[in-house]
């Protein structure tokens, strides 16, 4: 078995400290942090930190695409990406002065010929693999290539697991996917509604379920996560008390320690607390989650400390 995660629109995440900011003036930082970004990259570095391999697939472009490649593959990350023929893969500037300023870059335009070696690449997946699709579309690509490639892979036997909003979302679920993962805000958008308690969430992850997903994980920041599995079992999990440092990519560790789970015992629940614990960890973490921290709050989460 192999797990592939797909990029479309990767990024050198700049970030920047400061004591204030002041606009129209030269701000001078007190320390600066690179991270190499994108959803699906985000869930082979925390994969790998829970020693699952896997290849990370997308687009990269220029002297920043170089940059990402070398980055994750100093991680212990494999990637096939493809290069594009023009422009740069994108830098997102992150400005911490006690409040966060971001400033995310486009990204280069995707052609049709590079759409085509995606493909070719995803071709290559085998029965019992598993993809795993997360994040928004750049908009050189087209909007529905979630279903295009869905589309095209279906019936071969590989789990597919998708970290998208609203119809990104909706309109996969006809394929099956093997997981899903909507927050809970993302989940009320996706029927026009606030949902305020566990019975609600519960009844719109069933009713996703209804639809085509096998499991549906809905994370819930600070309170949680609701995992509804295929066997129509809840299980409802606290989150483990910590300063929370940074949000950013703490869903797609969510998602890296769920499947890491799920492929180490075959159990819903304990994937669903190794995923609670990932999250966690790089939630109270300056970058993404290491092994050590994320071990460690698995042990208070089995303990019910929490």
């Amino acid at each position: 078995m192999m797990l592939y995660t797909v990029t479309f629109n990767p990024a050198i995440d700049y970030v920047m400290k400061l004591d204030s900011l002041k606009a129209g003036e030269i701000n001078r930082s007190k320390s600066e942090e690179i991270y190499f970004g994108g959803k699906g990259i985000n869930v082979s570095a925390v994969l790998r930190e829970l020693n699952v391999s896997s290849i990370a697939l997308g687009f990269c472009a220029g002297f920043t695409g170089t940059a990402i490649e070398n980055g994750i593959k100093s991680m212990g990350i494999e990637s096939d990406f493809v290069h594009l023929s023009s422009g740069n893969s994108r830098i997102n500037v992150k400005i911490k002065a006690g409040e966060e300023t971001e400033l995310n870059g486009q990204g280069p335009k995707i052609s049709r010929d590079a759409i085509e070696s995606l493909f070719e690449r995803l071709d290559m997946i085998k029965s019992g693999d598993v993809l795993i699709l997360a994040g928004s579309i750049p908009n050189t690509l087209p909007a529905d290539i979630y279903e295009i490639i869905l589309e095209r892979l279906s019936g071969r036997g590989i789990s597919f697991v998708v970290d998208a909003t609203k119809d990104l979302l909706l309109n996969v679920l006809k394929y099956k996917p093997f997981l899903i993962k909507p927050n809970s805000l993302e989940l009320g958008e996706m029927f026009g509604a606030v949902l305020k308690t566990n019975d609600e969430i519960i009844s719109k992850a069933k009713e996703l379920q209804r639809r085509g997903a096998v499991n549906v994980l809905v994370s819930m920041a600070g309170d949680g996560a609701i995992l509804v599995d295929e066997n129509g079992d809840v299980h409802i999990m606290g989150a483990p008390e910590g300063k929370v440092i940074n949000s950013v990519g703490a869903g797609d560790s969510m998602v890296a320690g769920f499947i890491a789970g799920y492929m180490e015992k075959h159990d819903y629940r304990y994937a669903l607390e190794l995923g609670t614990a990932a999250g966690s960890a790089t939630a109270f973490s300056e970058g993404l989650a290491k092994r050590d921290e994320i071990y460690r709050l698995l042990s208070i989460i089995q303990s019910d400390k929490i």
